[in-house]
């Protein structure tokens, strides 16, 4: 029987058992507002100590996640790769792919941030080969020892300057696309990943190999439309 119910019977028979008494005997009226007061107040712990139970199961037997069986949005994955680079590894509860990742970010900025370095290295080496101010002579720190700038050789040096200058700036460029593209595969691994975490691969996998009888109508003699060869069935 529910507890309400059971509260509200008592409560009625109770009343019942007071009325009874009291025209039984009129001197007990004077109590009925005490007895009343009393029973209302047990009535009121009674409810309360009820919802305090009911929360209190409620708490516990909250279901626990099961990460067995847990599967990843694919959608959620990617929009946290995009917001931040390893955030859908981590989603997807592949920790091992973040060292690949940032590694990957951190060769690049490091590869883009030298070869700015030497392309601007270059550049006022080239200016400075370039214009006819004694003073300039920051090329020389390219020079191999011993070496020497001559009016005779100043052009294959300004070639060369030129050649440099614009390889360091193109491997520069290439960095920042590297880097834009291993942010890229981040993303799209995220996404990969979620989907198949859904794929079943089931571990009763066959292959059977058997002859078979192939027909071929390429030809209008019958008899030579058909021959033996071999047939594949997977079984997945």
């Amino acid at each position: 029987m529910n507890k309400r119910v059971r509260t509200f019977l008592i409560l009625a028979l109770s009343l019942l058992a007071t009325t009874m008494q009291a025209q039984v005997n009129p001197d007990t009226t004077a109590v009925q507002p005490a007895i009343m007061d009393e029973l209302g107040d047990s009535i009121f712990m009674d409810e309360s100590l009820m919802l305090d139970t009911i929360s209190f199961e409620k708490k516990i037997k909250k279901p626990k996640r099961d990460w067995a069986t847990w599967r990843p949005n694919p959608k959620r994955a990617m929009w946290l790769a995009l917001a931040l680079p390893g955030a859908g590894q981590i989603y997807n509860r592949k920790y091992w792919k973040l060292p690949i990742i940032y590694g990957g970010f951190v060769g690049c900025a490091y590869a883009m941030r030298w070869n700015n370095q030497m392309y601007h290295d270059y550049s006022q080496a080239y200016l400075d080969l370039m214009d006819d101010d004694p003073k300039t002579e920051s090329y020389n720190q390219f020079m191999h020892l011993g070496a020497q700038i001559t009016p005779a050789n100043l052009n294959r040096y300004q070639t060369l300057f030129k050649k440099r200058k614009d390889r360091f700036r193109r491997w520069r460029d290439m960095s920042f696309f590297v880097m834009v593209g291993v942010y890229a595969l981040s993303v799209v691994d995220a996404y990969v990943d979620a989907s198949l975490s859904e794929f079943d691969i089931s571990d009763d996998l066959s292959l059977q190999v058997a002859p078979a009888v192939i027909d071929s109508h390429s030809q209008r003699n019958p008899l030579h439309s058909a021959g033996l060869g071999l047939q594949c069935s997977l079984t997945f």
